[in-house]
């Protein structure tokens, strides 16, 4: 399927004003060879380079502009575009010094003038060697081939990160106020400490992912706009929504509605978290959370929340596939198809609908020969079956290929359980001979049927953009599956029956 594109170049138009004192980044990398080197940022999940050095001699690197820099993580990018390492610049170090050794970056890391880079390069030296701990303990346990491996590794693992924990909060409070304890403060969980036991003797479970919901943000500034210019922002939103919010459409929509009420409209990071939202769930990973993506539509484009963050013909954009999704969702009673079955294509083409050259004249046609075409529909409510597998299909698809065999085969199996089960097999083209005999060819003996007088836009009613796409249907036409492959129908119809069983 087509995915919406959202650039984030749209947002740069809004960069936050300071005052114009300019900033001056010397670094003095030793054994360097490149003759030019690049100052990039990282922004929410993208990287941008902010300036560009076209003298590089013997290492002395000099970034400098009449304006300030926007507080956040930097890093030196080598003439390849490959990354060297990483810096805090905010208000106070615009003017800074920066010495290292390409031959060992990270050991010989210093910061003439600027504390907090120091404190910064200290920090990423600790993380580094407990994560290096880690790896030499793994590589002597695996040598040994220990049977308790696992047990050892589990136990070395909680001692070194409980260590990296502990540094973090002494680096946040060591820091306090400054950037630096905001972005460690933003890659450190927040885990209970002292939790009760449940009833089963065990520690509670619940109590601890409460907590640890509960205090997930603690420390962040969702008014701040620096809080998207670090490599920490993004993991931990992602962490959120995957890890921690119930993965349940009404549960995210009231995540991200309190998560936005927490912004500023016209901010970067109104705008970034809007873009993100809608953006992930357009086409998302979980069946059925699209939803999420029509109530966004719903709710924050179809209300102009969203103007300034798109232009007006790419909201439109929007608005129209959330239109087009809505009917679709997850326990809706599945839009009507009106189609044409190989019987009835005689009748069809005699009325000109074959050799029908544009739309005026097949309206023309329609028309004139409406009563008798209306005889000839095979309807999708008129289909009665436990569970109805809506299958839209090209013949000239090289997926279709593979997955209808698939679909017949399992089609097969599931009558031969006894399960009141049908296909409702759409072909979306309209080349009569060629889709004739690719059923007969390949014995397709479910209900074959086609748009024959192109009275269904397949598009617009059930977004079939490529193909194959698949339904499943209750006995209500209620949709109980969508966006699936051959291989989920027998578990889903499996649970469809478990809820029948219930009723």
């Amino acid at each position: 399927m087509k995915k919406i594109i959202i650039s984030f170049v749209l947002f740069f138009g809004l960069m936050t004003t300071q005052a114009q004192t300019g900033h001056e980044i010397k670094i003095n990398l030793k054994n360097c060879k490149d003759t030019i080197a690049y100052l990039a940022f990282y922004q929410f999940d993208k990287l941008y380079i902010s300036d560009t050095c076209k003298k590089v001699i013997n290492g002395n690197i000099v970034f400098k502009g009449k304006k300030n820099l926007d507080k956040g993580v930097y890093f030196l990018l080598s003439q390849a575009k490959g990354s060297y390492f990483d810096f805090i610049i905010d208000e106070q170090s615009q003017k800074q010094q920066i010495n290292s050794d390409k031959s060992n970056l990270l050991e010989n890391l210093t910061a003439v003038n600027s504390k907090q880079n120091q404190n910064f390069f200290n920090y990423i030296r600790f993380v580094t060697s407990k994560n290096k701990e880690f790896e030499g303990f793994k590589k002597s346990i695996n040598e040994q081939k220990k049977s308790d491996s696992t047990s050892l590794l589990t136990k070395e693992y909680k001692v070194l990160n409980d260590a990296i924990l502990d540094n973090d909060v002494n680096c946040i409070a060591q820091n306090k106020g400054a950037y630096l304890s905001e972005i460690i403060n933003l890659k450190t969980d927040k885990v209970a400490k002292d939790i009760p036991k449940a009833s089963n003797g065990r520690p509670d479970s619940v109590f601890a992912y409460n907590y640890y919901k509960k205090h997930f943000w603690d420390g962040v500034s969702f008014l701040d706009d620096a809080m998207l210019r670090n490599p920490f922002f993004t993991n931990k939103i992602k962490q959120y929504f995957n890890t921690v919010v119930v993965q349940q459409p009404d549960s995210v929509c009231v995540e991200i509605d309190r998560m936005m009420l927490k912004t500023k409209q016209g901010t970067k990071m109104n705008m970034l978290l809007l873009a993100y939202f809608t953006q992930t769930y357009e086409i998302p990973k979980i069946m059925g959370m699209d939803k999420v993506f029509v109530y966004m539509v719903d709710n924050y484009f179809k209300t102009g929340k969203a103007k300034g963050v798109y232009d007006e013909s790419v909201i439109e954009i929007i608005i129209n596939r959330g239109n087009t999704l809505a009917p679709l969702q997850l326990g809706k009673t599945a839009p009507e198809l009106y189609m044409i079955d190989i019987p009835a294509h005689d009748k069809i083409a005699k009325m000109g609908f074959d050799t029908a050259k544009t739309s005026e004249e097949i309206t023309k046609i329609y028309y004139s020969n409406k009563p008798e075409i209306e005889k000839t529909y095979v309807s999708l409510s008129s289909i009665k079956a436990d569970y109805l597998i809506l299958l839209f299909w090209d013949v000239d698809c090289g997926h279709c290929q593979k997955e209808v065999p698939k679909i017949l085969e399992i089609y097969h199996d599931l009558l031969k359980e006894k399960k009141d089960v049908k296909v409702f097999s759409v072909y979306t083209q309209n080349e009569f001979e060629k889709y004739s005999k690719y059923i007969i060819d390949n014995k397709l003996d479910w209900i074959n049927v086609y748009d024959g007088v192109h009275i269904n836009d397949l598009k617009t009613k059930y977004d079939v953009v490529t193909t194959p796409v698949m339904f499943i249907l209750d006995k209500n036409k209620v949709i109980k599956a969508k966006g699936i492959g051959s291989e989920a129908i027998k578990s889903i119809i499996t649970q469809m029956e478990k809820e029948y069983s219930k009723k």
